[in-house]
């Protein structure tokens, strides 16, 4: 009878590496941290984009899928006009990805899917989060991935 091959996190450097995007610095920042780890690991760089289900604005009538829709395309074309600029000096092989729901369920679920070997985000940059707790601080508590928190 055949063994059943099971999947192992981290064993060999991570073949999987996701990070979460939204457009902000720090989640820029993440990006090329994590763009430069799978570079040297030869690994596949899963880019991240939670779309929120619903935002403030959606009790007032504001097309928020529309919204969301539109800044994932937006980071796509960013993501390519970088990709296009190193070509021929980096190679990264990557694919974009979208979820929808909060932040830190959405990079969970993203996470898990894809089969992470580690996930990579930006600091949050909203005062607040230092007293409830960062998606960072989130993720990290879960214990189920190497998270790398870039400044």
């Amino acid at each position: 009878m055949a063994e059943q091959h099971q999947f192992e996190r981290g064993t060999d450097g991570p073949k999987v590496i996701v990070v979460g995007v939204d457009g902000s610095d720090s989640s820029w920042r993440a990006a090329s941290y994590a763009a430069g780890l799978a570079r040297r690991q030869r690994a596949l760089l899963a880019v991240v984009y939670v779309q929120p289900v619903l935002a403030a604005g959606a009790a007032f009538g504001a097309p928020v899928a529309e919204t969301t829709d539109e800044i994932a395309e937006a980071l796509i074309k960013e993501i390519r006009d970088a990709t296009e600029r190193l070509k021929g000096i980096f190679e990264v092989r990557w694919e974009f990805h979208t979820f929808r729901g909060d932040a830190y369920n959405g990079l969970v679920k993203a996470a898990d899917e894809l089969k992470a070997d580690a996930v990579v985000v930006g600091a949050s940059e909203q005062a607040g989060h230092r007293i409830i707790g960062s998606v960072a601080i989130r993720l990290v508590k879960a214990g189920r991935w190497p998270v790398t928190v870039v400044p």
